[in-house]
């Protein structure tokens, strides 16, 4: 009965590390040392490498494009219990410069702070964020209409996008703008 309490519980002695590696290789880290841990045998002391994204919401051109973007640039989390031979398969991994800590050993990083990373990561869909009502003035900084000013119609928050009525010619155009491409006045 105690062995199989202890096969179905982590082992205590586990703990989420932080790697240091050269910016913008954190994606080839993460494979190489995932390769590395199988090649190696090591899956029972390394279990999850992990590089921290977020998704985003960039509009460029007039086009709204949703990007992947690293949270912490230069850095890898991994899940290990940390030996004399995970050390070593992790430590000499290509790219990867050391493990975040003070001296030799590396620091754990408390429980609480990953599941509120891993929480932010796994977040599917950005969230819109609109700081703008009907009624409001605001002027557009991209798109065709860069530089007018309008006063807002209409907003749709789970679209992400707002209605402006625009002054052209001396008419009022309603034109449905990115929130994004908008600043309030």
């Amino acid at each position: 009965m105690a062995d199989e309490m202890k096969q179905s519980e982590p082992n205590d002695s586990r703990g989420w590390y932080v790697l240091h590696t050269y910016s913008g290789y954190e994606g080839n880290v993460a494979r190489n040392l995932r390769q590395r841990i199988e090649s190696m045998g090591m899956e029972d002391k390394i279990f999850q490498v992990v590089v921290p994204t977020e998704k985003k919401i960039r509009v460029k051109s007039g086009k709204r494009q949703t990007i992947e973007e690293k949270l912490f640039p230069g850095y890898v989390l991994v899940q290990m219990i940390v030996t004399e031979d995970s050390w070593y398969v992790v430590r000499n991994t290509p790219n990867v410069t050391g493990f975040v800590g003070s001296g030799t050993t590396p620091t754990p990083v408390s429980q609480d702070e990953i599941n509120r990373l891993l929480k932010r990561m796994g977040e599917q869909e950005p969230k819109y964020k609109m700081d703008v009502s009907e009624g409001d003035m605001v002027k557009i900084m991209d798109g065709p209409f860069k530089e007018f000013e309008g006063k807002v119609s209409e907003t749709n928050e789970a679209k992400g996008t707002i209605k402006v009525l625009v002054n052209v010619f001396g008419r009022e155009t309603p034109v449905e703008l990115d929130f994004l491409q908008i600043k309030k006045i």
